[in-house]
């Protein structure tokens, strides 16, 4: 495991990071984007790692932009937008070909451990979840507006609950009296569906739910990821890190086949026409000394891939 930084825990500690910086196979000189700044771990990394080289990192928290002012100077850039905008920012700038990408998926510890957030069950705090507090959806009005069929739809698909109807027509009467706002609130209203001796798990799983369709994280990673083969050089390195099986099996699926459905393309020569090709057929994991010390490790899974030389056929 990487010697750690002591700021790698003042906000947010990386996860995998020396297989990450190992996966961007970094070059003094090179372009190199962080898709995700969070709390800057990683980009605090690779910019040690340049000399004349360059770091574009991307985040939409107004918290990971101030944190970023710490990284300042002429090796680095940093863009306040959501990651899905990746092509055009880049653009904007005149930045492409990069010579690799880092996306490391999820929520930052820092807001993990924010409880004004609302994205962690350990706290009471507002049903907020969003990691743009510029946007206009939150946790509290995905639960006091949608339907009960659209409730239903999100807990069992993002948060893969499995009493996910019962969940969801638990909500829609507990909201009748007076709408939900608080994340106490929510446990109470749905604290007799919950499994015995699984309630932490079950929370989770509800909390999931809620934070991928208040920040419509699927939408934006297919956007973002369908946006790699434009901005990575032939040659250049694509590193996704996941921690659920619904962003892993975005990640598998493009990197394997140019498309998140279906098979993959051939030309009129019966040649593969995709983007990348796969460094590790199995994504790699964390050792248990790993986990031992950053329990976010644990379910994380990490995929590399090498930009092919030819773009893929549209």
């Amino acid at each position: 495991m990487m010697e750690l930084r002591p700021n790698d825990t003042a906000y947010h500690r990386p996860v995998l990071l020396a297989e990450c910086l190992t996966g961007l196979a970094l070059r003094p000189d090179g372009r190199y984007v962080d898709v995700t700044f969070g709390g800057g771990g990683h980009s605090a990394r690779i910019l040690e790692q340049l000399t004349t080289g360059h770091l574009y990192s991307f985040d939409q928290d107004a918290a990971a932009e101030a944190q970023a002012a710490a990284l300042a100077g002429p090796n680095f850039t940093f863009i306040r937008a959501n990651f899905s905008d990746l092509a055009a920012e880049l653009l904007q700038r005149n930045v492409p070909p990069v010579d690799g990408l880092l996306a490391d998926l999820g929520v930052s510890s820092y807001q993990f451990d924010t409880a004004e957030r609302g994205f962690s069950t350990r706290f009471d705090g507002p049903l907020d979840m969003r990691m743009d507090a510029r946007a206009d959806r939150t946790a509290a009005a995905v639960l006091n507006d949608y339907r009960e069929a659209e409730l239903h739809r999100i807990f069992g698909m993002y948060g893969e609950v499995t009493n996910a109807r019962t969940l969801a027509a638990t909500v829609v009467q507990a909201r009748r009296g007076r709408p939900l706002a608080s994340i106490a609130e929510l446990k109470t209203a749905i604290q007799a569906i919950m499994p015995r001796g699984k309630e932490n798990k079950y929370l989770a799983q509800v909390f999931q739910a809620l934070r991928i369709e208040v920040n419509q994280e699927m939408d934006a990673l297919q956007a973002m990821l369908s946006q790699t083969a434009e901005v990575l050089r032939p040659g250049g390195r694509l590193v996704v890190l996941s921690y659920h099986s619904l962003e892993d099996r975005l990640a598998k699926n493009y990197i394997a086949k140019g498309k998140f459905f279906g098979e993959v393309e051939k030309d009129f020569y019966g040649n593969e026409t995709k983007p990348f090709t796969a460094l590790n057929r199995r994504p790699d994991a964390a050792t248990d000394e790993e986990i031992a010390t950053n329990s976010r490790a644990r379910s994380a899974k990490l995929r590399v891939a090498v930009r092919n030389e030819e773009r893929r056929m549209r």
